[in-house]
């Protein structure tokens, strides 16, 4: 039996605690000792009934965004039943807690929105960010993950309806590697929003005025990271969803001063990364033989490239070698040296030479002059991969790895059922959202869904377990080669571990991450017996446990 919890609640207060409310769980002495009695039934019910209960509620729902609402009521009245049913039923329930089912919840959040969870720090609240805070509600934080809902998946500015975000990364760390939910705070900084149906709608949740920009913008964001950092100097910040404009600078500027990452740059980047060089292997391949276009110049896409390119360098290539196998157009067209407005990551790419007959802004030119082995979308733009682009790119490679990442699947640049009827089957694809098997000319084949699941809960868990100081890129090409290790290592197809299996990869990113912060003297030293004790610590299983009472000191 698990050893007992000491619990301080008693009565509904005990009943309304999603993390301590057990419902009909709720042995006969613990209803005594808690003055649940008359609150509850009187039937017993067990844990696995519960489950049981709660699948076939979800299953009766109609539709994605139904099951969703009925998935998050659970989380908010029970978070054992939550993630033991997210452990059963991960497969199932995985597109409803994330994409594609999380966009469609966003963009419905004003009314779907049933009870608080998180903590929305609005820019009405400057100055008293550390007050907000203090709250002994929160004295156990060690995660904290923030959006400001400018850039929601595919979608666009959400402003505050943008939580559905950070809520289901959260269950996500917990679901996939163990990390106790009761250490993570969701955030959304509400700024304001320049969506204007959102501004005109009297059920909106959020700030009713026009994005802080600018000095103000950045004074917000500076407290709050302070705050942050004060409150909880051992913990890790994950930033979600930020707009292009803010989200590369905002991780250079603090990504030395907090324990921080941004999931949307270097989560994608470093799945993506992981599916790709698993791509190449399958092919007897390397990478510096690859000729690799990427169609959304933005932070996702310069991300990945960036961890491409650092890949390229690791094979012995150098850096003006690689960057000229790279091609990035975004909505200028291809990105060339001397374009205004280039960010900094842009410009790194940039190429020097443009293309002949049009290339430049035609992709279907492009492609024929390129003649690319990698095609990556991150565009947010549905259909934008046409028959044209795939059956040419199929012309000039046996076997091309074509990527349309972007999410939800209403976005997507391809769907897989095409590009492998334009491919005649011999494309090597992946996802940004799940799709079922296809069956081709006989065949059943795996998509494989480039979710950054894969990357973040481990990176996240072994980055707090070894105390590292800060997430340097060769900890997060330490995730990405973590994952490569787990896909060959299982017998199957596909590129990336069956999501059945997300736990170990979790783990054993986890353990990859904190040996590369410990060779780079980024914690500190730990051998084996340690490490393994410090994860154990931070992780929660979806049991229940015997609760012992003690009133609050």
């Amino acid at each position: 039996m698990s050893s007992p919890l000491t619990v301080s609640l008693t009565g509904q207060a005990l009943l309304d605690s999603p993390f301590f409310n057990k419902g009909l769980a709720f042995t006969k002495q613990e209803r005594d000792i808690f003055h649940l009695n008359g609150l509850l039934p009187s039937s017993e019910h067990d844990l696995e009934i519960q489950v049981s209960n709660a699948y076939e509620s979800i299953m009766r729902q109609e539709g994605n965004l139904n099951r969703h609402v009925t998935l998050r009521a659970l989380q908010d009245e029970n978070e054992t039943v939550f993630y033991a049913l997210l452990d059963k039923y991960l497969i199932e329930m995985m597109p409803l807690v994330y994409t594609p089912g999380v966009g469609e919840a966003c963009l419905n959040f004003s009314k779907i929105y049933q009870r608080p969870r998180g903590l929305y720090i609005t820019a009405e609240h400057k100055g008293r960010i550390s007050q907000i805070l203090a709250s002994p509600d929160y004295d156990n934080i060690r995660m904290v993950i923030v959006t400001d809902g400018e850039r929601i998946l595919g979608l666009g500015d959400l402003g505050a309806n943008g939580m559905g975000i950070p809520i289901g990364k959260l269950s996500l760390y917990t679901a996939c590697s163990g990390l106790n939910p009761s250490y993570m705070l969701p955030v959304t900084l509400d700024v304001g929003t320049e969506n204007e149906a959102l501004l005109n709608d009297p059920h909106y949740i959020g700030l009713k005025q026009r994005r802080l920009r600018g000095k103000a913008y950045d004074e917000f964001i500076d407290e709050f990271v302070k705050a942050v950092q004060k409150r909880w100097p051992n913990s890790l910040l994950h930033w979600e969803d930020f707009a292009g404009r803010n989200a590369a600078p905002l991780l250079q500027r603090y990504r030395d001063q907090i324990l921080s990452f941004n999931d949307d740059i270097q989560g994608t980047a470093s799945i993506a990364n992981a599916a790709i060089l698993a791509g190449i292997a399958k092919k007897k391949e390397t990478l510096s033989q690859q000729r690799i276009v990427i169609i959304g110049g933005g932070s996702a896409g310069c991300g990945i490239a960036y961890q491409l390119l650092q890949a390229c360098i690791a094979e012995g290539l150098s850096q003006k070698e690689a960057l000229n196998l790279f091609y990035i157009f975004d909505r200028p067209g291809l990105l060339l040296q001397g374009m205004d407005d280039l960010t900094e990551a842009q410009q790194l790419f940039a190429r020097p030479d443009a293309l002949t007959d049009g290339g430049n802004t035609d992709l279907t030119k492009a492609i024929n002059q390129i003649r690319p082995t990698i095609l990556i979308g991150v565009s947010g733009q549905a259909g934008l991969f046409t028959k044209d682009m795939i059956t040419s790119m199929a012309h000039y490679c046996e076997n091309p790895l074509i990527f349309p990442l972007s999410n939800p699947t209403s976005h997507i640049e391809a769907r897989p059922e095409d590009i492998l009827a334009w491919t005649k089957g011999k494309a090597i694809i992946g996802t940004g959202s799940p799709f079922l098997p296809i069956e081709f000319d006989g065949k059943i084949i795996k998509i494989d869904q480039t979710n950054n699941a894969y990357i973040f809960p481990g990176l996240g868990l072994g980055a707090l377990a070894c105390q590292a100081q800060k997430i340097s890129d060769n900890m997060l090409m330490a995730a990405a080669k973590a994952v490569v290790s787990c896909s060959a290592s299982q017998e199957h197809d596909g590129l990336l571990p069956p999501l059945s299996a997300i736990k170990d990869v979790a783990h054993k990113v986890a353990r990859f991450v904190a040996l590369q912060a410990k060779e780079e003297g980024l914690c500190p030293d730990f051998d084996e017996t340690s490490l393994e004790e410090n994860i154990a610590s931070l992780s929660w299983e979806p049991v229940y446990r015997p609760y012992h009472f003690a009133p609050k000191a």
